[in-house]
């Protein structure tokens, strides 16, 4: 699949700028009006993280809840996706609040949006997690500025802009620059936990021969057992009951059958989920001698 943004950033016609702030545990955004050139920064912002994500030499690689990723990595989502649902509300918002009056506490935001409509009105959405800025509130104080002749001491909060975002957002698809950035704002964690029985219904259709109430009980208290079933979901078709028992068996995972279902036992589920991830696995380089890993990473080999 080939990387395109579904947005004219050559013929951008409006710019709107937001903030959000934690409300109530709840995240609540807000228009804050900025003038022609904060909204001249704010699509140079943006032409420099897409810049950023067509130097990838992956290509375009689909976002995975079980993969940990670097602090820079181009992955994408499909907006529609379940876990994406914070971010296809905050996109397609058309009654977001204007209130200047949000900026007065600013360790109050988690997070800056940009939203964009092109002369095709096309949306796109900017995103970025406010760490830097707060970084600058705990400076007050300290930063210094020349006016008049003099340096001076700015008692006043600051709000710096970043260089770039950490992820964009068009019709179709969410793509994101920093993974960890996404995950903070999109509150993913919380979006796969609430998805564990969702994702259990799905993978139960493919494997009808497993009993998945043990391990569903489990992953809804658990994120990285939850993190597993949302990557797993797109990836058990065609497993087969011989081959899943075969596996476990050269793995050294215990299973036990009853009623025809394979039983997961309690101490067994995290490395079940790991195995239908596909991060267990057995090698034999040395003769008469079975060696299993278990992988921090999974990234499939295309021939």
């Amino acid at each position: 699949m080939t990387m395109s943004l579904e947005f004219d950033l050559k013929n951008v016609q409006t710019v709107e700028f937001a903030v959000g702030r934690d409300e109530d545990e709840d995240q609540r955004f807000y228009l804050v009006p900025v003038d022609k050139g904060v909204q001249r920064v704010l699509v140079e912002m943006v032409d420099a993280t897409w810049q950023a994500m067509e130097k990838s030499e992956d290509g375009l690689t689909k976002y995975e809840p079980s993969e940990k990723y670097a602090t820079e990595e181009y992955v994408y989502l499909p907006l529609k996706d379940d876990i994406a649902i914070s971010i296809q509300n905050l996109h397609t918002a058309s009654n977001m609040p204007t209130d200047s009056g949000e900026m007065s506490d600013l360790s109050e935001i988690f997070c800056y949006v940009a939203r964009f409509v092109d002369r095709k009105d096309r949306r796109l959405t900017a995103v970025r997690r406010a760490a830097q800025f707060k970084g600058l509130l705990k400076s007050k104080g300290r930063l210094i500025r020349w006016i008049d002749d003099t340096l001076r001491i700015v008692e006043q909060e600051v709000f710096k802009l970043d260089k770039d975002f950490d992820f964009l957002v068009d019709d179709e698809k969410v793509h994101i620059l920093r993974p960890s950035g996404f995950e903070s704002v999109g509150r993913i964690r919380q979006e796969i936990l609430n998805a564990v029985p969702k994702n259990i219904s799905v993978i139960q259709r493919d494997l009808p021969f497993v009993d998945f109430d043990g391990i569903e009980v489990y992953s809804k208290e658990r994120p990285r057992a939850a993190r597993y079933l949302a990557s797993i979901r797109d990836q058990v078709k065609g497993i087969g009951k011989e081959q899943l028992k075969a596996a476990c068996q050269r793995t050294g995972i215990e299973i036990a059958e009853s009623n025809g279902k394979i039983i997961v036992p309690k101490g067994s589920e995290m490395r079940f989920l790991e195995l239908l991830d596909r991060r267990i696995y057995d090698i034999n380089l040395v003769e008469d001698q079975s060696e299993v890993y278990r992988a921090g990473s999974r990234r499939k080999i295309n021939e």
